[in-house]
């Protein structure tokens, strides 16, 4: 498989996704507690993840980084509104 067929295999598998990152790994565990929505996969395979904080991160679209959320779940703990990561955000002033 290529690398094209792979990005956007995984872009398929996780954009609007909510998702965990595993805080057994050093390097996510500032987002433990978190849930976030994936809004892309880059071509680095990575997930551009949207926590509501303003921000957007990149991690490794993997089971062995992330963990999908039921949107149900994600919807007491997870705002679209807080930033711009939304189809159609308000107007900022």
């Amino acid at each position: 498989m290529d690398r094209f067929t792979h990005v956007e295999e995984l872009k398929r598998e996780w954009t609007d996704q909510f998702v965990r990152v595993n805080v057994e790994r050093p390097e996510l565990k500032r987002f433990a507690g978190s849930i976030g929505r994936v809004v892309t996969v880059n071509c680095s395979g990575r997930a551009l993840i949207d926590f509501a904080d303003g921000a957007w991160y990149d991690i490794t679209a993997s089971s062995e980084f992330l963990t999908k959320v039921d949107p149900a779940e994600a919807k007491d703990t997870y705002d679209a509104t807080i930033n711009s990561a939304q189809p159609h955000p308000e107007k900022q002033s």
